[in-house]
């Protein structure tokens, strides 16, 4: 490994840069991109003593030179990230930490169980960060009551298992992979106290599958019998047609330093839908919860989830802080890789991304940073909002907004435009995350910023603001924006990994999935949202444009082969028959 970049004489630098030397295989890629400039130039010399083969020889070999620079280009300066959490203490306080909205999303009861949801949001209520500075949102787009009863109960669940979880520092919180292994153990060694809680933990989680369990073989007609207090809210709805549904299932108000236990926030969303409102599909819900979010605890930082991929190192939390906190760089984000679990041996269906990880991830580090995956990523709600990063000169886009700015912008609320505008002045806002009653108070307003009609008359997905609208990768899009305004990101690979995932194990599934992919990469590319475009109007810069280049016409080569007719079969096959057999873990 080579000596670490300097940003500053900090002794103790939360995080570091280290440049990658991989020295074979830039010999590799120079050998190779010699033989195909030798190639082209052949065919160009002689390209008048033979026909129409010749000529359609020439064009497909130049655009594999083309397609092979931008590969080399986006892997030429590989770095690496190592970030120092046992710093933290030295630099912040527990109380100055700074708050974290986490964002949970799921779409379908039946091709995502909740109980995949539930693991999710367990393990993301027992990381290792002070709960006051926590809150979970959870947005179903499926409305399903099937769900809200689910977190319900496991936030029953969760009053027991996350001061488990602390109290003996369990390493794995996902309680299905806990429980699942051969043998577990806490990280100080075993007892026969702990053994006992132990095996109380993995009765109480019995209890809450076979409770999920139950009522996920009821038939939906029999739900209409049980919709009496919060399942009021859920009679007679329909999944593309219903009001917003906001649930505050748990509230903090306990006083963490006065040394009371307690769990974080736990809030359920299901946004409104109506047939004749487009609802942009999960930007939509993410731009959802970052308005709920904003008027509930408006915290300066955001994660995202999907449901099927659980925090697998309590410590994630504070790895992204050491990124987000460093005082020499400001980062717009720090995305975490996606690993899964489960996997068929030798990865043949490449759902792993082992070499997009280990090459193509390394590679894009050393340029501006990593693509925005779409889960597990760490956010500044500001940079969401559209600010810019300190330009040459030291100084950033502070201005003051007038109300009617912010209302033009970020919709009719007063309350939400108050909160952006504090979050643009880089006010962390602890305190109003911290205050009893504030969840509840808030929930009209709430209700008010997730109305389906509430961005007609704002700025909310198009450029700049929010997630935006316009692909189905809105991942990589809104990736794209942040790095056209200017800002770098980071991708922090810790150990043990941070997430792990479900992953596709049958091929019709994997290729649905790529297809996707493809769809809205090439949706990016032929769009006025090119990076070739933003290079010269924006600050991307040339070789990050030349990475996001690559991704999309890589993902759409792959895709033209993919024919069609294995794509039927696997659009309604559900995470449960994808290596996630979670029911297993307590039998």
């Amino acid at each position: 490994m080579a000596k670490a970049d300097r940003y500053s004489p900090s002794s103790s630098p939360l995080y570091e840069r280290f440049p990658l030397k991989y020295t074979n295989h830039r010999i590799l890629d120079v050998v190779v991109s010699l033989l195909l400039a030798s190639l082209l130039l052949y065919r160009l010399l002689h390209l008048h003593h033979h026909g129409i083969a010749w000529l359609i020889a020439l064009s497909c070999e130049s655009w594999f030179a083309f397609f092979w620079l931008l590969a080399v280009s986006t892997k030429w300066t590989p770095a690496e990230f190592k970030t120092y959490p046992e710093r933290l203490s030295e630099r912040v306080e527990e109380r100055g930490l700074p708050a974290v909205d986490m964002f949970v999303t799921t779409a379908d009861p039946v091709l995502e169980p909740p109980i995949i949801t539930v693991n999710t949001v367990l393990s993301l209520m027992a990381v290792d960060y002070p709960v006051s500075k926590l809150a979970c949102y959870v947005s179903d787009d499926g409305c399903s009551p099937l769900t809200y009863y689910s977190l319900v109960e496991a936030s029953k669940f969760a009053r027991l298992w996350v001061p488990f979880c602390k109290k003996y520092n369990v390493h794995v919180r996902a309680p299905f992979r806990y429980f699942s292994v051969a043998e577990v153990s806490s990280g100080n060694g075993e007892s026969s106290e702990f053994r006992q809680e132990c095996e109380k933990m993995k009765e109480e989680y019995g209890k809450l599958c076979c409770k999920i369990e139950e009522a996920t073989g009821k038939q939906p007609s029999s739900w209409d019998v049980t919709y009496s207090g919060d399942l009021a809210a859920f009679a007679h709805v329909e999944r593309r047609n219903h009001p917003t549904i906001i649930k505050v299932i748990w509230e903090n108000k306990y006083d963490t330093w006065a040394g009371e236990e307690g769990l974080p926030h736990l809030v359920y969303i299901s946004r409104e839908k109506h047939p004749e409102h487009p609802h942009h599909y999960r930007a939509g819900a993410m731009n959802v919860l970052t308005r709920v979010s904003g008027v509930m605890t408006n915290a300066p930082l955001m994660l995202n989830m999907d449901c099927d991929m659980y925090a697998n190192n309590p410590l994630i939390v504070r790895y992204a802080m050491c990124v987000l906190l460093d005082a020499r760089r400001e980062e717009g984000f720090v995305q975490f890789p996606q690993s899964f679990y489960g996997a068929l041996k030798d990865d043949p269906f490449g759902n792993q991304l082992v070499v997009l990880l280990q090459f193509v991830g390394a590679g894009i580090s050393g340029i501006q940073g990593a693509f925005y995956g779409g889960t597990g990523c760490f956010h500044r709600r500001k940079v969401i909002y559209g600010l810019c990063p300190v330009d040459n000169t030291g100084k950033q886009d502070r201005r003051e907004f007038s109300e009617k700015e912010l209302l033009r912008i970020f919709g009719t609320s007063i309350e939400f435009a108050e909160s952006a505008g504090l979050a643009l002045k880089g006010h962390t806002n602890s305190q109003t995350n911290t205050s009893r009653g504030r969840l509840l108070d808030s929930v009209e307003v709430a209700n008010q910023v997730a109305g389906c009609n509430y961005e007609s008359s704002s700025n909310w997905g198009k450029p700049n603001i929010g997630w935006q609208y316009g692909s189905t990768t809105e991942d990589v899009l809104t990736g794209l924006g942040i790095h056209t305004r200017g800002w770098s990101s980071v991708m922090c690979n810790p150990y043990p990994v941070a997430f792990l995932g479900c992953a596709p194990t049958g091929g019709p599934a994997s290729l649905t999935q790529q297809k996707r992919w493809a769809t809205g990469l090439l949706e990016i590319l032929i769009s006025g949202r090119n990076p070739l475009i933003s290079v010269f109007t924006a600050k991307l810069q040339f070789r990050q444009c030349l990475a996001y280049l690559w991704i999309n016409n890589n993902s759409n080569f792959l895709s033209s082969a993919i024919p069609s007719s294995l794509l039927i079969a696997s659009s309604t096959t559900p995470i449960s028959s994808r290596s996630c057999k979670i029911q297993e873990s307590t039998s």
